[in-house]
């Protein structure tokens, strides 16, 4: 599952480089983590690790405050989650998940984007099952024992370790994410988290080349430059 979760971070990363698309998606998010649970980290553990995780892709943190500030507020856009599923170019599972104050425009858009490349968008639970929602932890360690014997004695329910090129890589349910992070954070010292997310993982992978390749990159270029899109999920294998 490590090398399914690092293609579609690297195939991300390629359509995510314009700085003003990603402090916009992530002050979004800010905004409604705050408003929903509390604008204090030390209270609401999601906001906080969402602010580590923004600090990690260097938004300023003038960014980060203006929308804790917003919340505070009390006023300000009613966002929703809305969540698209369907299958890509090659036949590759795709999962859209979006934060929206209009729902009937977001659909419209996210639709085009299936649409625009002989995709086909499908129901709620098409393709959710062949995803796992996990918590991924990523960070540098050669003490694959120590760690996964960590999260044992704090009965994190783990689904997967792995160990490559002194880093560690450790799944578990999205359920236990504050439980695993904690456990991690006990055992080892210092310890700084290259990844500390919530995503969805596929159960399996689909292959695509040529064609098919070009037109699923079209589809991440056209899903990742709308500005209710928040992340996109996929099976591709390059």
């Amino acid at each position: 599952m490590g090398r399914a979760f690092q293609n579609r971070k690297e195939s991300m990363a390629k359509t995510s480089d314009q700085n003003a698309k990603v402090y916009s998606k992530y002050s979004r998010e800010i905004y409604v983590t705050a408003k929903q649970g509390g604008s204090e980290p030390e209270s609401n553990l999601a906001l906080r690790s969402l602010m580590e995780r923004a600090k990690r892709d260097q938004v300023p943190a003038h960014v980060i405050q203006k929308a804790i500030d917003k919340a505070e507020g009390g006023a300000g856009e009613d966002f929703a989650v809305a969540r698209y599923e369907g299958y890509g170019p090659g036949n590759v599972m795709v999962i859209v998940d979006c934060l929206t104050d209009n729902p009937n425009r977001t659909f419209g858009e996210v639709r085009q984007c299936f649409v625009k490349t002989k995709s086909k968008i499908g129901t709620e639970g098409s393709v959710m099952h062949m995803f796992d929602h996990s918590a991924i932890f990523v960070f540098a360690s050669d003490d694959e024992e120590g760690a996964l014997e960590a999260l044992m004695m704090a009965d994190v329910d783990v689904t997967d370790i792995e160990h490559d090129d002194g880093k560690i890589t450790v799944f578990a349910p999205q359920t236990e994410y504050f439980k695993a992070k904690n456990a991690l954070q006990e055992h080892f010292e210092n310890i700084e988290f290259e990844v500390d997310e919530i995503q969805f993982v596929p159960k399996v992978m689909t292959q695509i080349s040529g064609e098919d390749l070009e037109m699923f990159e079209k589809f991440m270029d056209m899903a990742n430059d709308q500005d209710d899109v928040q992340n996109v999920y996929h099976n591709a294998e390059f």
